[in-house]
C-alpha cells in the first residue's frame, strides 16, 4: 500500500502510497477529529491524532513491487500524525488564544523529542496546510507531523547551503540573513524579544513569511519557555495579518525546519518558519505552473518590498 521508490535522476526517494485516494473529501456531516465521534476524547486541548491514512509507518506497509540496482525501493517507514489544534470545528489557528497556541508549540516540542530518539527517524516535519484551495480533505483546524527515513530534499538542500557558508565565513547563514534584512529593513513585517519575520528578499510566493529565531536554535528540543511565548505571540502576529490583509481567512502552507534527527552534528542550521500563501492579490493565486514544476524555478510577479509593505500596514486585529 506504500513504499519508497528512488528517483535515480534527481537523487530523491518519492512514496508510493496508494491507499490515500480513499481519503475522505472535506466531509459535511462528520468529522473524526471532534468530540462525540468515537475516535478523540471527549475532552482535550490540543492532540496528537495517528493519521489513518499514513504515508509513512511504523511497522511500515511492505513494499508491493521489488527493487532493481537502478529502481531502488524502501518500506517507507516512519510516523505521520494529525495534530488537533482545538476540539472547535469551526475555528482557524489565527483565532486561538495566544495561550492556547502556546499549548500547541509545547506539544510540536514533546512530539518531536519523542519522535528524535527513535533510531529509524532522520527527520522529523511539521507542518500545517489550511485552506481547500490548498487541497485539505478536512476542514477541522489541524496540522500534521511526518517523520521521515530519510532527510527530504529541500531540507538537505538547506543544509548543504548553511555548511557551506559556515566553511566559507565561519557564521551561520541564517544569522547572516538576518542581519541583511535588518541593515535593509523594508522587507521587515514584525519582530518580538526572540523571533525576526520578514518577507524574504528571495521570496517564491508574493506573501511568502518566514520565522527565525533570533537565538541561534537548531530545533525544539533547545527551546526555552519564554521562546515558546514569544513564537505563540508571533505566530498570532502574522496569521490575524494574513486574515485582515483581504478580509478572508488566509489559506497557506506552514512549514517548520528544524534540524534533522540522525544522530550527526548541525550545529550549523537553524530553526525557520516558512509560509507559502498561494494568493498572490485579492482574487488571483499563484500557480506552480510549467516553469516552477518543470523547471523548478519559480516566478514571482510581485516586489518583495512590495507585499512586505501591504502585509506591515496591516492591522493584526482579528477578524
Amino acid at each position: 500500500m506504500s513504499e519508497l521508490r528512488w528517483n535515480p535522476v534527481l537523487r530523491e526517494w518519492v512514496a508510493t502510497a496508494t491507499h490515500r485516494m480513499d481519503r475522505p473529501q472535506l466531509p459535511k456531516d462528520w468529522c473524526p477529529f471532534c468530540p462525540g465521534s468515537g475516535k478523540v476524547p471527549e475532552e482535550y486541548d490540543v492532540h496528537i491524532y495517528s493519521n489513518d491514512f499514513p504515508t509513512f509507518k511504523t511497522p511500515p506497509y511492505t513494499p508491493i513491487i521489488e527493487g532493481t540496482e537502478l529502481f531502488q525501493v524502501q518500506p517507507s517507514v516512519g510516523v505521520c500524525d494529525v495534530v488537533l489544534y482545538t476540539p472547535e470545528h469551526n475555528t482557524t489557528l489565527a483565532r486561538l488564544p495566544v495561550d492556547h497556541i502556546v499549548k500547541l508549540i509545547r506539544l510540536w516540542k514533546a512530539r518531536f523529542e519523542e519522535l528524535a530518539t527513535r533510531e529509524e527517524i532522520h527527520y522529523v516535519f511539521e507542518f500545517e496546510n489550511k485552506g481547500e484551495v490548498i487541497g485539505v480533505t478536512m476542514p477541522h483546524p489541524h496540522g500534521q507531523i511526518y517523520a521521515f527515513p530519510f532527510i527530504p530534499p529541500k531540507i538537505q538542500t538547506e543544509l548543504d547551503s548553511a555548511k557551506a557558508h559556515q566553511e566559507r565565513t565561519g557564521r551561520c547563514l541564517f544569522c547572516d540573513i538576518m542581519n541583511e534584512e535588518r541593515k535593509d529593513g523594508r522587507r521587515i513585517v514584525g519582530e518580538n524579544d526572540d523571533f525576526l519575520l520578514v518577507l524574504p528578499f528571495y521570496a517564491r510566493f508574493p506573501y511568502e513569511v518566514h520565522i527565525f529565531s533570533k537565538r541561534h536554535l537548531q530545533d525544539f528540543s533547545q527551546f526555552e519557555e519564554r521562546e515558546i511565548r514569544s513564537l505563540a505571540s508571533i505566530l498570532k502576529f502574522i496569521l490575524l495579518k494574513y486574515d485582515n490583509l483581504y478580509g478572508f481567512s488566509f489559506p497557506y502552507m506552514m512549514v517548520i525546519h528544524q534540524g534533522p534527527t540522525d544522530g550527526a552534528n548541525y550545529d550549523y542550521f537553524h530553526f525557520h518558519i516558512e509560509f507559502y500563501p498561494p494568493y498572490r492579490s485579492e482574487t488571483k493565486l499563484k500557480y506552480l505552473a510549467g516553469c516552477e514544476s518543470g523547471a523548478g524555478t519559480f516566478i514571482n510577479d510581485s516586489s518583495p518590498e512590495e507585499k512586505a509593505e501591504l502585509l506591515r500596514m496591516t492591522e493584526p486585529l482579528s477578524l
